[in-house]
C-alpha cells in the first residue's frame, strides 16, 4: 500500500532539517530558498510496541515493521500558484500526496532569514493556504467551463449533478474555506477525487519550534493552535534541529535527551504517529518463526482485501481468516491459550479488519 504524506512550507521554516531527520538522509538544508527543488521521498517506520512485544514472544528470523513514505516538497512563495518562484512544479508534487503535513516557522533566529522578512504564523500558513486554494479554482472552473454546455444545454443528468459539486466546491473555496472542511456526501466525492485537489486533503501543522520552547511553547505555537482548532487539525509541537540530533544517537541517549529536555516521545515520533492516523491506517499482524511483520491497511478494508495487500493470490483465492487479538495474545500468553479460551475466531471475506488483528489466511489457487 504506497500512501504518501507531503512536507510543505515557505523557505526556510525548517522543513529539509525536518526531512534530514525524518529519513536519516543527508538532503540540502541551506539557508536560502530552493535549496530543495525535486521532491525527496523517504520511508519512515512507524513505532510500535505491539511489534516489539511480539518480537519477544516469537523470536523471529526476521521482523518488518510497517512503513510509509515522506516527500519533502520545496518551499513555496507567495504566487506559486501563478509560477512564482518554482510554484506550478510544486504544486503539481503535492497533488501527488495524501496528506499534508505544514511546517510553520515559530522561532526567532536573525542567522536564518525569513522570506517573508518577519515572523508570523499565522500569514505563513494564509499564504501556503491561499495559494492551494487559488490552484484549485483554477481546476475547477476550468472543469466546469468544459461542461456547462452540456449540463446546462443537453440537460445531461451526470454532468448536471457534477457541475451542482463543482459550484459547491468553488463557492466555499472563493469563500476562503478549504475543501477538507466542507461536508461533501460520498457521490459527491467521488467527482472530486478525479481531480487532485489539494485543499480536500487531510493536514497537519508542524508548530517548529527552539528547544528552549519545546515544552512549554510560546505565542506563536498558541497562535498555530488556535488557527488548527477551527479546522479541526493537530498541530505538533517539534524542534527540527534536535529531533536530526536525536537521530545521531542510540535509543537509550535519544531517552536521556528527551527527558533532559523534558518531552516524552520525540516530535518525529509524534509526527509519524499523527500521520498515520490521519491517513486512516491501521495495522495487523502475521506471526511466527520464521518472520514477525507489521502490515498497514486502510481502515475499514475486509478480511479479503487485506489477504491481498500480502499477497495477490492470497485475496484470488481467499477461503477464511484465522484471527485473534494482540490484546488477548498478550493477555493469555500463547497463541495455544487463546485458542482455549475461545478468542480465537474464524472470519469470512466480509469481516471488517480491526487494529491489532493477528491473521493467518487460508487460500486456495
Amino acid at each position: 500500500m504506497s500512501l504518501k504524506a507531503g512536507i510543505v512550507g515557505l523557505p526556510n521554516v525548517g522543513k529539509s532539517t525536518l526531512f534530514n531527520a525524518i529519513t536519516k538522509q543527508n538532503i540540502l538544508a541551506a539557508n536560502y530558498p530552493f535549496a530543495t527543488i525535486d521532491p525527496n521521498v523517504g520511508v519512515v517506520v512507524v513505532p510500535d510496541k505491539r511489534l516489539d512485544n511480539l518480537n519477544e514472544m516469537y523470536k523471529p528470523n526476521r521482523l518488518i515493521p510497517t512503513s510509509f513514505e515522506f516527500t519533502d516538497i520545496a518551499g513555496l512563495v507567495k504566487g506559486a500558484s501563478q509560477g512564482e518562484g518554482l510554484g506550478n512544479k510544486f504544486l503539481s508534487h503535492i497533488r501527488e500526496v495524501d496528506a499534508i503535513c505544514e511546517v510553520v516557522r515559530c522561532f526567532e533566529d536573525s542567522n536564518i532569514i525569513h522570506v517573508e522578512n518577519g515572523i508570523d504564523p499565522i500569514r505563513d500558513i494564509e499564504i501556503i493556504n491561499l495559494e492551494l486554494a487559488i490552484a484549485d479554482l483554477e481546476i475547477i472552473n476550468n472543469r466546469i467551463d468544459k461542461i456547462k454546455k452540456k449540463a446546462e444545454t443537453n440537460r445531461d443528468k451526470e454532468a448536471l449533478v457534477e457541475l451542482e459539486v463543482l459550484r459547491k466546491a468553488k463557492d466555499n473555496l472563493e469563500r476562503s474555506i478549504p475543501l477538507r472542511m466542507v461536508s461533501f456526501t460520498d457521490e459527491e466525492m467521488i467527482y472530486l477525487k478525479n481531480f487532485s485537489l489539494l485543499t480536500i486533503k487531510p493536514i497537519i501543522y508542524l508548530a517548529n519550534v527552539s528547544e528552549d520552547d519545546l515544552v512549554n511553547g510560546n505565542k506563536y505555537v498558541e497562535e498555530v493552535e488556535k488557527y488548527a482548532l477551527k479546522e479541526k487539525a493537530k498541530t505538533i509541537k517539534m524542534c527540527a534541529k534536535l529531533e536530526c540530533e536525536l537521530c545521531d544517537v542510540d535509543e537509550e541517549e535519544k531517552l536521556e535527551m528527551l527527558n533532559a529536555v523534558g518531552i516524552e516521545a520525540s516530535g518525529l515520533d509524534q509526527l509519524i504517529k499523527a500521520t498515520y492516523d490521519l491517513l486512516g491506517l491501521e495495522t495487523f499482524f502475521t506471526v511466527g518463526k520464521d518472520e514477525v511483520r507489521a502490515w498497514t491497511y486502510k481502515k475499514g478494508t475486509n478480511a479479503k482485501k487485506c489477504a491481498g495487500i500480502i499477497h495477490s493470490d492470497f485475496e484470488k483465492g481467499f477461503i477464511k481468516a484465522e484471527v485473534m487479538s494482540y490484546d488477548d495474545l498478550i493477555k493469555y500468553g500463547d497463541e495455544l491459550k487463546v485458542k482455549e479460551a475461545g478468542r480465537a475466531r474464524l472470519e469470512g471475506k466480509d469481516y471488517i479488519m480491526q487494529d491489532g488483528d493477528i491473521c493467518l489466511f487460508r487460500f486456495n489457487v
